[in-house]
């Protein structure tokens, strides 16, 4: 993702080079930028869950030990996480399917003649998303059955 982010502030200052210096638009270059930027935040959105750097509102989980964060995390993705991916998946997926079928391209006069695949990052991000919540889901299920079996033992 970082590697994609450097891409976009790269091709940013060529656009600002290309139009001050040159007087030149470069419609497929502001196109590519957006693109980009749809990669790294709808991929960007599972690698954060994986590596646990996504934004909290922790109003219990402060005041538990870590067996009941795990069980606020768990209940957090069964409640929240779990049914969002769903709903955008089966909300996105006929929007792409349209998209597919007429194989959409930019409105713009040299334009990238691929929106089709732009729009495919949304169920794709569900549904890693989703892989990953089950992942996580599963690691937190585990976690809780060591950590009970723990306390049990004399």
């Amino acid at each position: 993702m970082a590697w994609l982010t450097l891409a976009m502030v790269l091709i940013t200052l060529l656009i600002v080079v290309l139009r001050y210096l040159f007087g030149q638009g470069a419609i497929a270059l502001q196109e590519l930028v957006i693109y980009l930027h749809g990669l790294v935040f709808m991929l960007g959105i599972p690698y954060a869950l994986h590596h646990n750097a996504h934004v909290r509102v922790d109003i219990f989980s402060n005041r538990l030990g870590p067996r009941g964060r795990d069980w606020v995390e768990l209940f957090g993705h069964g409640l929240f996480l779990v049914p969002f991916c769903l709903v955008v998946l089966i909300y996105s997926t006929p929007y792409v399917a349209a998209s597919w079928r007429v194989l959409e391209g930019s409105s713009e006069v040299g334009g990238i003649p691929a929106i089709f695949l732009l729009k495919t990052l949304i169920p794709l991000m569900a549904v890693t998303l989703l892989l990953q919540g089950l992942a996580e889901c599963a690691g937190l299920i585990a976690r809780l059955r060591s950590k009970h079996r723990d306390t049990n033992q004399p």
